[in-house]
């Protein structure tokens, strides 16, 4: 029988994808790509403009099409070589599974499917194809982008909660943990489980040892040191900083 590979839980945000040239809408005052976030990312913009919103998804979808993993998307595949690793992200794009790793749940959903707008039940994969206007469910319903806009539940959390509290080591990622729920992630794996937060603009409100750089400039190296080391001693992750 072979040894059960300890878990390590990585939470992924937005500053992952913007090193690949992904643009978030908190990178520009509230704007995502010229739009107020209430008029493309809300049910009520759906409500008011489904056309706009169906444009706004099908230009995003498109720029993640031509982006590229970067060396943080790598560098945490790599770690399934020695771990069990399930990254838990808030980015709907792809470029962890194209980076290589294999276990991704998506807490915002996925913007590579649609979803029915009456039956959420009902998911289809895009592929290289985009939704439009008139474009129906099975059912007879509108096609919407199979993302979690402002304002509506996230139904994937308490799976993620779950998946967080059997831990060994959590590592953040390319967040500040300010958006919740997913902020309070962090805090739901076991008291004595380590955190490793990766973020230049990380704020210490949960103890764990901070990695204030870009994900994809610190990420190679801390994964080395994981993977040589393990996760059972990170005292000596203070000198992989000063490196």
């Amino acid at each position: 029988m072979s040894e059960q590979k300890q878990h390590i839980v990585i939470l992924s945000g937005a500053g992952v994808s913007a090193e690949s040239g992904i643009k978030t809408f908190r990178d520009s005052d509230g704007l995502w790509e010229n739009h107020r976030v209430e008029d493309v990312a809300t049910p009520g913009a759906w409500a008011r403009d489904q056309e706009l919103v169906l444009r706004f998804y099908n230009e995003r979808r498109q720029q993640i099409r031509a982006a590229e993993p970067n060396e943080a998307h790598k560098a945490l595949a790599l770690l399934e070589e020695r771990f069990k690793v399930t990254v838990i992200t808030q980015n709907i794009d792809d470029l962890h599974e194209r980076g290589g790793s294999s276990d991704v749940l998506h807490l915002h959903g996925e913007i590579f499917k649609a979803r029915s707008s009456q039956n959420e039940d009902l998911l289809y994969e895009l592929g290289d194809q985009d939704i439009y206007a008139g474009d129906l469910c099975e059912q007879g319903s509108q096609l919407r982008p199979h993302i979690v806009w402002f304002g509506e539940d996230v139904p994937m959390y308490p799976v993620a909660h779950e998946i967080t509290q059997t831990a060994d080591l959590v590592i953040v990622v390319g967040t500040s943990l300010q958006v919740q729920p997913a902020s309070f992630l962090a805090s739901a794996a076991p008291y004595h489980v380590a955190r490793i937060v990766v973020d230049p603009k990380a704020e210490a409100d949960v103890p764990a040892f901070y990695l204030r750089y870009p994900a994809g400039e610190i990420m190679p190296a801390l994964v080395d040191y994981l993977l040589q080391q393990g996760i059972e001693d990170l005292s000596e992750l203070d000198q992989l900083i000063s490196q």
